[in-house]
């Protein structure tokens, strides 16, 4: 027998910002995988008796491996089962969603992707601003600042991510933001470049915190709270007239 693996984008954790679509899926599903940050009141759009299994990773928490979570999404799927693996943010933004999709297809499973709003649009629209705009930001950026270690990943391109002219968002970067203001300011990013940190995006634990780069890195440096939460640098963190 072989059944269905749906990947569902769940956004940044308010139900009412999935798609119409993702909503349909989890109404269908025999089995859902969640994310830690999938959780909560999207679990309540599933049917009855679907199996809830949770295959979260939260960085300093024990969590299962990624070949754990690809041959669950497989052999759920073998029994004939419709299978959503519920991923927070969008999918396919920094969310280990190619790894699952290999697993998958290699055991000649047939899924879809169902994409969702990402954390970085979220955070944007609950401070009231764009990411881009004419002329001053015409290049929106996104960089993970964790690699699989929780350091600074190698390789970062510095001086494209120091450009005052972009939108940079950082994803996974509060533990690391210290190191990473330090290393942009060094290739000649402005210390008062707009920072802003935006925690726990559309739940009612959101945080929405404007400040500068420098000053935000002595922020986290010395206090950082357990929310999720992500960063935005430049000029349109500081927020529009």
């Amino acid at each position: 027998m072989t059944g269905f693996v749906t990947f569902v984008s769940a956004g940044p954790g308010d139900p009412e910002l999935l798609t119409v679509k993702a909503v349909k899926a989890l109404a269908a599903a025999d089995a859902v995988l969640f994310d830690d940050l999938s959780s909560g009141p999207i679990l309540a759009l599933t049917k009855p008796g679907a199996d809830m299994v949770g295959v979260g990773k939260r960085a300093g928490r024990a969590s299962p491996k990624q070949d754990h979570v690809s041959r669950l999404l497989v052999d759920y799927a073998r029994t004939g089962a419709h299978v959503v693996r519920l991923k927070s943010g969008d999918s396919g933004i920094f969310g280990r969603l190619e790894e699952e999709l290999v697993a998958v297809r290699a055991a000649g499973i047939p899924c879809e992707i169902i994409p969702g709003v990402t954390a970085a649009s979220a955070a944007a629209a609950a401070a009231g601003i764009p990411l881009s705009r004419r002329v001053h930001a015409q290049r929106v950026q996104f960089i993970t600042a964790a690699d699989t270690t929780g350091n600074l990943p190698p390789g970062l391109n510095l001086p494209a991510l120091a450009d005052p002219g972009a939108t940079t968002v950082i994803y996974m970067g509060k533990r690391t933001f210290p190191a990473l203001a330090e290393a942009l300011i060094a290739h000649g990013l402005p210390p008062d470049t707009p920072a802003l940190l935006a925690e726990a995006v559309s739940t009612p634990d959101q945080l929405i915190v404007r400040s500068t780069v420098s000053d935000l890195a002595r922020r986290l440096a010395g206090d950082r709270s357990s929310l999720p939460g992500l960063i935005l640098v430049g000029a349109l963190a500081e927020g529009t007239a």
